[in-house]
């Protein structure tokens, strides 16, 4: 088992890619933190999962994110593996139509808690030469008309990915990202609700990806769990995408 006598935290892990790697990670041997707001949700995620528990946070506050750190290490003795899995997403919004308050929570969230939470974590991971696994986008490789705010804010979490890379490497710290195209989470489903004609949403999201078809959110965890693990043990920096192929065009 890859992750067994490991810790890891994981925000936004009580759905979508963040609930699937912490059921990956239990399953091969390993200790899960979820992280999120919602307390009955987080609870419930986390119910049927050996060796995971859930503690309430909101990533955009520092003293929260240094919470979840101190309660882990205290708890469990380690801290192996934080993977930055917290996102929101604006659709349909040029920059004109992004309001500041959109702008200021796609950043706080998407930028600002994968700042927050690896600060608080560094030193523990230094500890025992842990790693980093941020859940980028491929819109933060390529252009993505509609969604400004979040375009931009994934963007960001890239370069945040290489620069934090680079800083702590000769520290004994990996830092990687993925880079997911579109995956069968709540988040996409919602889009397609608010379609006019939902199951063309669907089929129209499916055939932009040249496979065909969008990602489970088990196989963008499974290339987070890949890049978390000592199988990516000379891997840093990197930005992977898991995207189907829609930037390879």
């Amino acid at each position: 088992m890859r992750f067994e006598n490991r810790v890891a935290i994981i925000t936004g892990g009580t759905r979508g890619i963040g609930v699937a790697a912490a059921r990956l990670f239990t399953t091969e041997g390993g200790t899960v933190v979820a992280v999120a707001r919602d307390v009955t949700q987080g609870e419930a995620a986390v119910a049927g999962m050996p060796r995971a528990s859930f503690l309430a946070a909101d990533v955009r506050l520092a003293a929260d994110c240094e919470r979840v750190v101190r309660e882990t290490v205290r708890i469990h003795s380690r801290l192996d593996v934080l993977i930055n899995s917290a996102g929101v997403i604006y659709r349909n919004r040029t920059v004109e139509q992004t309001t500041d308050e959109e702008w200021d929570t796609t950043f706080d969230i998407n930028v600002k808690g994968a700042f927050l939470m690896s600060r608080s974590a560094l030193q523990a991971l230094r500890d025992v030469s842990g790693n980093i696994v941020n859940v980028a986008s491929y819109v933060g490789l390529v252009g993505f008309a509609g969604a400004a705010a979040y375009a931009a804010s994934k963007a960001a979490l890239v370069n945040l990915t290489r620069t934090m890379a680079l800083d702590h490497a000769r520290e004994g710290v990996r830092v990687n990202c993925v880079c997911p195209g579109s995956v069968d989470t709540e988040m996409i489903r919602s889009a397609w609700r608010a379609h006019e004609n939902p199951l063309e949403a669907e089929r129209l999201w499916g055939e932009k990806h040249p496979l065909g078809r969008i990602a489970t959110p088990e196989e963008v965890a499974r290339t987070m769990l890949f890049l978390a693990s000592d199988d990516a043990s000379f891997i840093t920096g990197a930005a992977l995408p898991v995207d189907g192929g829609i930037t390879a065009g």
